[in-house]
């Protein structure tokens, strides 16, 4: 909410020069949250100007200039200005507003005398848009054209109302009465103590009849009606396309709305100060008399922004005998717009039900200014002043006068009383609240209070429907006397929490992870079918309202993202990436949820609550890779060594050792791998992931090297499949022998499959294998290659002879010869 100062203290006592900062820090202690500050930013001088005469100058570059003499103050060395200016939209005689050398713009602009066009420019004649008082561009701004003819020389600044500021404050959503200076005027009044003059006050409630007027709400999903108050107030005889002062635009749009006619601009203005929306039908427009009632199937309406618009059965609308003119709290219909030819209007103030308006805005995708009060709850007791304000306002500002004629529908029910133990705030806070300062708070909000015993009885104002509660009377105690009165304590753990061994499985990886070298990031979970299908051969679940067309399903994998993330960083000169992602991802529900949801304040079954259940997809912590360009970069003195398939073997090895567990490599075809180079990962026999290189077609249409090694694993499966308990491993005092051993195979051969052919091979006497080079090329026959395993041996209670140690190698590699056709390579 931005509130023009000068506005907010029309209602309560802001102090002497007080600046949007000072009005959000006395803000901020009541609750509201600060957002920043609006408005300003202009330095004089800045006068109004006469213009004498202008030469025009045609321009080699093909534009027109006005070489202007512009006559500044009435009398002195400098009272005629010499002014260049491009605009073709004024004339001899014009009042304008000129900055003058030493001027300051909105946006820090400055102003000084400059040579151009051949011209010493003493000056500019400004435009709306250069004094911050549109958006448009129309040339430059004529005081004639707004209904003013000043002395030259006046400040136009004070003039125009230029020196005009606003605080931008944030309101929670429980709060909605704050969405309007009155709202904000009474905060202000509570953190200060200053002295509040409510608005209402000040406008006498006005009354019309015999305008036909039914509500009706038959739609059975809703216990709460859609209409509670509904009121029809009509003007007449107004000048619709009458001048809009420059005080009332200037403060519309210091509260963020743009100026558009009388007649809209009065009802918007009184929404905003008030907190009452309000809507405006042409007279001459309507047919017969309103009725708001809830839409039929197949209705439509073209609303005030020219879309047609399907409407819903649940959606609540303001009809006449012609059809639907309007949907209810949320935009009006064009077919009954005020406009510059409307000579009489008929107001119309209502409490609609804040469900069914967000519900309307929501389907329909117009989020607006009414809607947001409506959907926070509307001060039931204000329709009549609302109406009664703006009708005054069509009076002063448009000529208009009260036709006589209107209606009114009442169903506000009363607020119930809150009853509440004196001691509660105490209980509740932990600070001891005197009776004083309890019922002081309370009746300071608007409550009725009465006393009876030990209990507090209260009825809440009509503005504040988030009050309904003993805990929210407690609240609003503890805002009033003060935050900071509430002492701060630090809570104490209970015993035995921290981290679940899970958490700290997670922490584990991922520091391991990024002090490894990997740079962790975060993606969006959004991916396209096609990447969903690429890794894992199937589609994902299709969000209802994607933020990207080509982005309309949740991954299943996270390898889609981590590509992105590698190709946008490569784009930008980045060649050596190590990336790391741990998150969700979301693969198939047990069922796809109840065709029809509950509305309203009904209470699901449990079997639709079994069936919501269902259909919540399962969302696996997975853990993915990748890596490419130079793992170590290639320095002076310094081998470079290329980024690929082997740092992801060496991170799948290291984030399953963090578990405690073991694993093995598979080698397999997977979904948007190179199909030799891939394998999947199984712990205890289950497969927990997989790793390689990435498909080079894939690497190739995301623009990244044709070697990019990749990895993902599923860390919830990982540890779940861990041991419960992980022992330290035995400490050997034994010395250790090591043997070296080259094998031809066939290439077709796994490297693993020779690997624990060797293992059952040499038997109880081999502590570790590695294999250390995987070589094909000259000096081995063609379909061949040639694996070199590191074996070290060693015994628990003896150190081992050199012959003990060949027989095991052995015996190690006749296993292998066996079962794969292995042979000892001679070098």
């Amino acid at each position: 909410m931005k509130v023009p100062l000068s506005w907010l203290a029309e209602f309560v006592d802001l102090g002497e020069n007080k600046t949007p900062q000072d009005v959000m820090a006395q803000l901020v202690r009541v609750g509201l949250e600060e957002e920043g500050a609006h408005g300003g930013g202009l330095k004089g001088p800045i006068v109004v100007g006469e213009v004498l005469e202008f030469v025009e100058e045609p321009q080699a570059n093909g534009k027109t200039i006005r070489w202007c003499q512009v006559r500044v103050s009435s009398s002195g060395a400098d009272a005629v200005r010499g002014v260049v200016c491009g605009a073709r939209n004024f004339f001899v005689g014009d009042k304008v507003v000129v900055t003058l050398p030493g001027a300051e713009l909105p946006g820090g602009f400055q102003i000084a005398a400059r040579k151009t066009y051949g011209h010493v420019s003493d000056g500019m004649i400004a435009s709306s848009r250069e004094l911050g008082l549109s958006d448009e561009h129309e040339g430059i701004l004529r005081l004639s054209e707004i209904g003013l003819d000043p002395e030259v020389g006046t400040d136009a600044i004070k003039l125009l109302g230029l020196d005009e500021s606003a605080a931008e404050v944030n309101v929670t959503p429980d709060r909605g009465y704050a969405l309007s200076i009155r709202g904000v005027a009474r905060e202000f009044s509570h953190a200060t103590g200053h002295a509040f003059t409510d608005p209402i006050s000040k406008v006498s409630p006005q009354n019309g009849t015999g305008f036909a007027l039914k509500v009706l709400d038959s739609a059975p999903i809703h216990q709460t009606p859609g209409c509670a108050r509904f009121l029809l107030l009509g003007v007449e005889g107004i000048n619709a396309s009458a001048q809009v002062p420059d005080w009332m635009r200037n403060r519309l749009k210091l509260a963020g709305m743009r100026s558009i006619s009388i007649a809209v601009d009065i009802t918007n203005y009184v929404m905003l100060e008030l907190g009452q929306p309000l809507h405006a039908y042409d007279v001459s427009k309507l047919t017969g008399g309103i009725t708001v009632r809830r839409a039929t199937a197949g209705e439509k309406l073209e609303t005030l922004d020219g879309k047609v618009r399907l409407l819903d059965q649940e959606d609540l609308l303001i009809s006449d005998e012609s059809g639907p003119i309007g949907i209810a709290g949320v935009m009006g219909g064009a077919s009954t717009e005020v406009t510059d030819s409307t000579t009489s209007v008929m107001l119309e103030a209502a409490v609609f039900d804040p469900i069914s308006i967000a519900r309307s805005a929501r389907r329909h995708k117009l989020p607006s200014e009414a809607s947001k009060r409506f959907e926070r709850g509307v001060d039931p007791e204000l329709a009549p002043f609302a109406a009664a304000r703006a009708a005054q306002l069509l009076i002063e500002l448009a000529g208009g006068k009260l036709s006589g004629v209107g209606a009114e529908f009442n169903e506000v029910t009363k607020r119930p009383g809150i009853a509440m133990e004196l001691s509660f705030p105490e209980r509740h806070v932990g600070v001891a609240y005197s009776q004083a300062e309890i019922v002081s708070s309370l009746e300071a909000i608007g409550a009725q209070v009465e006393i009876k015993g030990d209990v507090l009885h209260a009825v809440a104002p009509s503005w504040r429907p988030d009050i309904t509660h003993k805990t929210d009377l407690v609240e609003e105690v503890a805002r009033l006397v003060g935050y900071d009165k509430i002492p701060a304590t630090i809570p104490v753990a209970p015993p035995g929490r921290g981290f679940t061994p899970r958490q700290q499985y997670r922490r584990r990886v991922l520091a391991a992870m990024t002090g490894a070298g990997f740079v962790e990031v975060l993606n969006y979970p959004f991916v396209s079918g096609q990447e969903n299908q690429s890794f894992s051969g199937a589609s994902g679940i299709e969000l209802e309202n994607p933020i990207q067309s080509e982005r309309s399903q949740l991954r299943r994998s996270l390898l889609p993202g981590l590509i992105q993330a590698a190709s946008r960083n490569l784009s930008r000169g980045f060649a050596n990436l190590a990336l790391i992602e741990e998150g969700s991802v979301f693969l198939d529900a047990k069922s796809q949820g109840p065709k029809v949801l509950p509305v309203g304040n009904q209470r699901p079954s449990v079997e639709t609550l079994q069936i919501l259940n269902d259909s919540i997809p399962a969302q696996p912590r997975q853990l993915a890779g990748l890596a490419l360009g130079e793992w170590i970069e290639a320095k002076l003195g310094v081998t470079g060594v290329s980024a690929g398939y082997p740092q992801m073997l060496d991170a799948v090895a290291q984030a399953v050792s963090l578990a405690g567990a073991s694993y093995e490599l598979v080698q397999t075809e997977i979904p948007g791998l190179h199909p030799g180079r891939a394998a999947k990962v199984l712990v205890s026999g289950e497969v927990v992931g997989h790793v390689g290189e990435l498909h080079p077609d894939l690497a190739l249409v995301n623009h990244l090297p044709r070697r990019v090694g990749v990895f993902e694993l599923n860390l919830d499966k990982i540890f779940a499949l861990a041991p419960d308990l992980v022992l330290a491993g035995e400490v050997n005092p034994m010395p250790a022998a090591t043997q070296d051993i080259s094998l031809l195979v066939d290439q077709s051969v796994p490297a693993a499959v020779i690997a624990k052919s060797l293992i059952s091979g040499a038997g109880e006497l081999l502590e570790d294998l590695q294999l250390t080079d995987d070589y094909r090329g000259q000096g081995i026959s063609e379909g061949q290659k040639s694996l070199t395993f590191a074996l070290r041996f060693r015994a628990k209670d003896r150190t081992l002879t050199q012959a003990e140690v060949t027989v095991a190698r052995d015996a190690a590699v006749l296993m292998a010869a066996e079962q794969h056709g292995a042979e000892l390579r001679s070098l």
